[in-house]
Formats: structure tokens, C-alpha cells, sequence
């Protein structure tokens, strides 16, 4: 640092500007030899080729050229350089100049031909700068290659680059006052070649991505579509690739610093957002466990969420999910079904491993964000699952998925038994009834077992011991039993999850995924409203009960509704009616099916006083709206509306609130000249320098983690393909025989033979007197 302020006898001010570009970005650059950075793009005239000598008069640049064109992150092209600065061209190399000519003298380049330019090095005198270089991109010396003082061979590679410095002197020095600066230096003259107009794109600066595209590719990410397609599909959206900053290799390289910017911090930022929804947003619940400082567990539930329990949460759905998360941990969402028949989401929790205390802690939770215990809760045979339910959910009951029991047959009886049998068929027509009572399905379960000899076999004896917690019968008084018999909802819900998530996603990541699959949820729950609302009833029958079902139910629970009401109309009829008591009718009710064949015959008790009617079918149990014989009572009676405790209020249309605020903190707009942490913090939602309390999981390993390290179960292995049939033998036409190793082609024959004739002719040639010609 010089001693003595420096002189400038031509710095006369032209004009006054605010100088907040210099005292802002400036004033900490004391070494006048700093490394230069931050790139614009200068256009050049090549019918210009003189360079400004040094001392020149005072050129004007505009202040607001000087306060964007080299701030730390901005990107100006050639056109915005240009108007911005009041400068028609940036003068380059031409054929010559006063101060010699060009080394690129001979080339010729378009008007548009430009360069990069990059800030350099600033001198200051007493904390205020006072001269400030702009530079060429090419500025600088080439760096040596890497030399190492030793034998070994080092496994360090210098990283591979594109962008090459061949010390180019081009230049620009700035003097600055206290509110004007003047340009004292000015120097076109580039070793180089210019980069063509239609290659500007191309340029370094040019390929600095925005922070609009930035989040694009973030939220792409968040449907599962990788830098390259999202790449290709930005390039197809904006017309070209000329129209798009950037290559796929940066895409790749920004969704690549967008995880290591998470890095170590990324329990820790996760649990952040968790706490920043629960102090901005209503009713927002959330609790997690640490474990040797590391996550173990979480839980979190929105209002929403706990909106959508309290008008159907009588029935619930949970089951654990793999392959969402890059430290492998368990997914588990817990799932019901709304008043459009569509999966609708409770909660959700991480855990690290499928233990059972992992389990209670979750289900407590769940249980604490919801207050209220479901009647009836669906899991698959996992048997943590199975003694976590019945620990904390001590009101409801348990059920067992259908279909995973079902699926284990192959695995479990003889295939020679389920193929040339009716066994298969036989149990599911008895496990899969509805209708039949407990000591029914008892009884011919016994005679099931005894019609094809197995009275001894294990599993069939094992599943008939948990009846209670699978087989319908067991659960044919329970409200809503027959919502959901197997936890296919839940899988397709889970599947939607993982549509979205990655098993390399980090959880901040994972976390995003989540909110915008529920987001699509809750999309397609309110296009069922909007459509419930705006669609004008067309009945199929002239009963007054139609329309008023209409009006009550919502369109997917209507058309059921509605089905049961034209099969009440034309394939049911009455075939007897008695009086039990005053006010009380006794009545058999005659069951058709399309081709107009009895199949069943159910007993309707039917009030003359309130409308209260009970039918042996137990419809309106099982699934909460009245069945096709109870219709057709109420329209011989001449009941034009549904009794209200026939509504079930979780089939309403106003079941939910009809708007319900939730605010969601979302991305804000860019912000001009922020730097790329700033915009990764605006897009991870969290600031970078948050201290980090609670340390990234460890990968685990669960079961279902991957099918190419899993054991394989016994319905893996009896799904398996069979073994490739043994290699036929061949007829070898030299021997004779049926062999697999060889045949007349490569027969020990035909080489005995090859081997004697070789032989013979060699010593035919060898003989005494032989001649060529022989």
C-alpha cells in the first residue's frame, strides 16, 4: 500500500454519480494484485482497431452500468452491456493500432463479436478505493501443470477445464472520486481470438444459471426428472438452446452443489423447516427422537392433515416404505380414504428401523397430533406392526391385509394340491365372504380342510388361529369394515410417494418431495369438490329419494348410491311381509341378478313410524350407505328422503370445511445480484450458518431395501423361474452315438482321421524319390 495518496491530474469530473457500487463492493480488496473475478460480456466492433492510449481523455460510463454490469452474481449480456453503459461497442482487436498491431490482425470478426470481462484488481487509499481495473477473461497467466517432489505417483488429477488464460492485457482502469470516476486507460488489444456472436451463449458468462432456473431444476427434481430431461425439457420450452443459460453439464453440476450444500447440515436443516411450519402454521404438530446425537425418528402432521382424521379417520391405513431417502429410512405414512373414495393422507414419520419400540413411538405420536384412536386400523403381517397396534391403539381393532395372506398359498400348499384341485377357489369364496357369520365360516373351514386332507397342515392351522384378525366374518359388526379389507390403498399411496422421491434425495430433499405429492393430493381432492359442486343432477329413476341422494352425497358416493337405488327399482321385488309387532314389518326381500335369476333372499325389519330399516346384507355397516333391498322397501312405502341416521356424515358434501387456510412458505422471486449460497438457502428454505445440533442418520439397512441384496422369501422362491430343461443329447453322424459334447463336426473321429491323413502326407513328401508333382 502506497505511502502517499495516488495522483491523478486528468481525473477532472465530468459528472456527478452515487457511488454505491464502489464503497459496497470494494472497499474490503486491499491487495491491488488480487485475483480478478466476476465475468460480464462486452460486445466489440472489428471496424474499430485503435487502442485508447493511456491518460486518454475522460470517458464517460454510466454509474448504473458500473452498479450491474460487475456485481458479484449478475449475468449481462451484450445487448444490456450496451445500453446500459451509453457505449454503442466495446472496441476490440482489429487489424491494427497505434500501439502495434493485433496478433489476430488478419481475422476477421462480425460487429457482435465480444468477450468476457471480469473484475480486477482494486487500489484503495485509507479504506477508500480509488482505482478499479476491468478486465479481460483471459487475463492472467496459465497455470503450470502440478508437480510433485515424489517417487510415488500422485492420485491427485488437475480438474479438467475448458477455460484457458493466455494472459490477454485487454483492459480498462477506472479512477473513482468521491461522486464521479473516470476512465484514465483504456486498452482493446486481445491475444486471443473473440467470441462470435452466435457462440455467445456458449461463453462463461453466459452459461451462469439464474436463479429462475435454478429452482426449475430443483423443482423438477421434485417429480423425479433429472438435470438431462430437465435440461431438454427447458430447451423445448423456451425454443432453442440458444434461449437457454446454461449446458446440461451445469445442470448437473448445480443439482450436484445443491445436495453438497445440504451436506452434514441436513437432519439439521430438515428439523428446521419441521419448527418453522410449526410457528408460522395452525395446528402444525411435529415431534422427532435423537439417538447417540443423531436422527432416529420423526413425525409430523399439518392441519389439514388433521382436518382429513377427524372427518375419516375411522378407518386407517399404515405400512412402512423403502428407497425414499438416501440413509435408508423407513417412510411410513399413514393413509385413509375421503369422501371421494381417493387415499387421503394423515401424517407421516421416518423411522430408523422397524423395530417395535420405533413403532410405538410413532403410533404415540400420531396419537398425540390427533387426540382420537381410528376404529379400525389395516397393516400388512410385519410382526413389530402387530404387537406396536394393540400397545397403543387400545380402542380400535387390528386388522391384517387380505391380500398379503392370500398371496402366500403358492409358497405354502402344494403346488400339485392348488393346480389339480378347486382348493384355490374354494378358499377364497369362504375367507373373501361378507355375508357369512363367524360360526359359519367355522364350520366350513372344518369341512374345507377335511374335503382335501389337510386337517394337519401347519400354516393353514396358524392362519385359522388369527381368524379374528383377517377373515371378514370377525369384523361384520364393526362400522366402515368393508372400506378397506386390504391395504391396496395404501400401497398405491406409497407407491405415488416413492413416484416422486429417490433413494438419493436427502431428507431436505425427501421433505420437499412429500409436500408436493401431497399437494397433488389435495389438488385432486379439491377438483372433486369443484366438480361435486357444479354438476347438475340427471336421474335415472323417477324417485323423489334419488334426487335427495343427490343433493347429500358426493358424486363418487352418489353413483354408488345411485346403483343401489335403480337395483332396488328392477331387481328386487317383495315376496313376503309379516307384521312382528304394531309399528314393525317383517320382509323378505327376493335378490336378481342381470339375467334376472334369483340369487339371494334378505330380511328387511322396517319401521312404519321413523323409516328405521335394518337389512340381513348389513350394507350400511359395512360401508355406511343403505342397500339395494332397503330401497326398494322405502319405494313401495313411499319414502321420498333418506332417514338421517342413514347419512353418514363421512360421505357428506361438506364433510370438510370449504376453505381452509394453510400458509405454505414457498421460494420467493430472485433478487437481484445474490450470490449462489444465497439462492440455495432460498430454495433449501434454511439459512447456511444455523448451528447443527442434531447430526445426519446413519445409513440403515431394513428388509425391503433392495431385492438385490434381500433374502428371498418363501413366495419369492415359489414364484421363481423354474430351471432351464437339461441340454438334449445329439446324434453324431461319425460316431453313432448320443452325445451333449461334441458333434460330427468336432468329433474324436474326424480329428483321428485329420491327424492319419497329416501324417501320410508328410512322409509321403519325406520318401526317397518323391517328386513335387506326386
Amino acid at each position: 500500500m502506497e505511502t502517499n495518496p495516488p495522483t491523478s491530474e486528468v481525473m477532472s469530473p465530468v459528472h456527478s454519480f452515487p457511488n454505491r457500487f464502489f464503497s459496497s463492493d470494494f472497499h474490503n480488496d486491499e491487495e491491488l494484485n488480487a485475483q480478478a473475478s466476476v465475468y460480464t460480456y462486452m460486445p466489440v466492433d472489428g471496424s474499430r482497431s485503435s487502442e485508447v492510449p493511456v491518460r486518454s481523455p475522460d470517458v464517460l460510463i454510466s454509474n448504473k452500468f458500473m452498479n450491474s454490469a460487475f456485481h458479484d452474481d449478475e449475468v449481462m449480456d451484450n445487448e444490456q452491456a450496451s445500453q446500459d453503459s451509453g457505449l454503442q461497442f466495446m472496441p476490440g482487436a482489429g487489424s491494427g493500432s497505434s500501439h502495434g498491431p493485433s496478433v489476430f490482425a488478419e481475422s476477421s470478426r462480425g460487429p457482435l463479436d465480444g468477450f468476457s470481462v471480469k473484475k480486477g484488481q482494486t487500489k484503495v487509499w485509507n479504506g477508500i478505493p480509488t482505482h478499479k481495473y476491468l478486465r479481460c477473461s483471459k487475463y492472467g497467466k496459465p497455470q503450470p501443470k502440478r508437480t510433485f517432489d515424489t517417487l510415488d505417483e500422485s492420485s491427485l488429477k488437475p480438474r479438467r477445464t475448458n477455460f484457458t488464460w493466455c494472459d490477454c492485457k485487454a483492459s480498462i482502469l477506472v479512477s473513482i472520486s468521491n461522486d464521479s470516476y473516470t476512465v484514465l486507460s483504456f486498452n482493446d488489444i486481445h491475444n486471443h481470438e473473440l467470441v462470435e456472436s452466435y457462440n455467445r451463449d456458449l461463453s462463461k458468462i453466459s452459461r451462469k444459471l439464474s436463479f429462475s432456473t435454478k429452482q426449475f431444476i430443483h423443482n423438477m427434481s421434485l417429480n423425479r426428472i433429472g438435470p438431462m430431461r430437465a435440461y431438454r425439457c427447458l430447451v423445448a420450452l423456451k425454443g432453442g438452446h440458444h434461449n437457454v443459460n446454461g449446458t446440461p453439464v451445469d445442470f448437473k453440476n448445480f443439482s450436484h452443489q445443491l445436495r453438497i450444500f445440504i451436506g452434514e447440515r441436513d437432519a439439521q436443516v430438515f428439523l428446521e423447516r419441521l419448527r418453522e411450519r410449526f410457528d408460522n402454521l395452525p395446528n402444525f404438530y411435529f415431534d422427532y427422537t435423537v439417538s447417540n446425537g443423531k436422527l432416529s425418528s420423526v413425525f409430523w402432521a399439518d392441519e389439514i392433515s388433521k382436518l382429513n382424521y377427524k372427518a375419516f379417520g375411522d378407518v386407517l391405513a399404515f405400512d412402512a416404505t423403502y428407497s425414499t431417502n438416501r440413509y435408508k429410512m423407513v417412510f411410513v405414512p399413514f393413509t385413509g380414504v375421503d369422501h371421494h373414495f381417493q387415499c387421503v393422507t394423515f401424517g407421516a414419520g421416518l423411522i430408523s428401523t422397524e423395530s417395535i419400540e420405533s413403532y410405538v413411538w410413532l403410533l404415540k405420536a400420531f396419537l398425540k397430533a390427533h387426540g382420537t384412536q381410528p376404529t379400525l386400523v389395516l397393516s400388512d403381517q410385519d410382526p413389530s406392526m402387530l404387537q406396536a397396534v394393540p400397545m397403543v391403539f387400545t380402542e380400535s381393532r387390528h386388522r391384517l391385509c387380505m391380500w398379503h395372506i392370500m398371496k402366500k398359498l403358492p409358497s405354502k400348499i402344494s403346488a400339485d394340491v392348488l393346480d389339480n384341485t378347486d382348493l384355490r377357489s374354494c378358499i377364497h369364496r369362504l375367507v373373501w365372504n361378507v355375508y357369512i357369520k363367524p360360526e359359519t365360516f367355522e364350520s366350513c373351514w372344518n369341512d374345507l380342510l377335511q374335503t382335501f386332507g389337510l386337517q394337519s397342515h401347519t400354516w393353514l392351522n396358524d392362519m385359522y388361529n388369527i381368524k379374528h384378525l383377517w377373515v371378514p366374518a370377525y369384523f361384520r359388526e364393526l362400522p366402515m369394515c368393508c372400506l378397506m379389507k386390504t391395504t391396496s390403498r395404501r400401497e398405491s399411496s406409497n407407491a405415488a410417494f416413492k413416484v416422486n422421491s429417490t433413494s438419493a434425495n436427502t431428507l431436505v430433499q425427501f421433505m420437499m418431495c412429500f409436500e408436493n405429492k401431497v399437494d397433488s393430493q389435495r389438488y385432486r381432492q379439491r377438483v372433486s369438490e369443484y366438480k361435486t359442486s357444479s354438476t347438475v343432477f340427471t336421474g335415472n329413476t323417477d324417485l323423489a329419494i334419488e334426487q335427495h341422494a343427490f343433493a347429500i352425497y358426493t358424486n363418487a358416493v352418489f353413483a354408488q348410491v345411485q346403483k343401489e337405488i335403480i337395483k332396488g327399482k328392477f331387481l328386487c321385488y317383495i315376496t313376503n311381509q309379516t307384521e312382528s309387532s304394531n309399528s314393525t314389518l317383517l320382509i323378505d326381500v327376493t335378490h336378481l341378478d342381470k339375467r334376472n335369476n334369483i340369487t339371494n333372499v334378505y330380511q328387511v325389519t322396517y319401521n312404519t313410524v321413523d323409516h328405521f330399516a335394518n337389512c340381513s346384507c348389513r350394507n350400511f355397516t359395512r360401508i355406511g350407505y343403505l342397500c339395494r333391498h332397503i330401497f326398494c322397501v322405502y319405494r313401495l312405502k313411499n319414502v321420498a328422503k333418506i332417514p338421517p341416521q342413514y347419512i353418514n356424515d363421512r360421505w357428506r358434501r361438506d364433510a370438510l370445511p370449504k376453505q381452509i387456510n394453510v400458509l405454505s412458505k414457498q421460494p420467493l422471486g430472485t433478487i437481484q445480484n445474490e450470490t449462489n449460497e444465497c439462492e440455495m438457502e432460498e430454495i433449501v428454505g434454511q439459512p447456511i450458518n444455523i448451528p447443527v445440533e442434531v447430526a445426519n442418520p446413519e445409513v440403515v439397512r431394513n428388509k425391503g431395501c433392495g431385492t438385490h441384496t434381500r433374502i428371498s422369501g418363501p413366495g419369492e422362491k415359489a414364484k421363481a423361474k423354474p430351471p432351464k430343461r437339461p441340454k438334449q443329447l445329439r446324434l453324431c453322424k461319425r460316431c453313432g452315438l448320443y452325445v451333449d459334447d461334441h458333434d460330427s463336426r468336432n468329433c474324436v473321429k474326424v480329428a483321428a482321421m485329420k491327424a492319419a491323413k497329416a501324417a501320410a502326407e508328410q512322409q509321403r513328401q519325406t520318401a526317397p524319390g518323391a517328386s513335387p508333382s506326386d
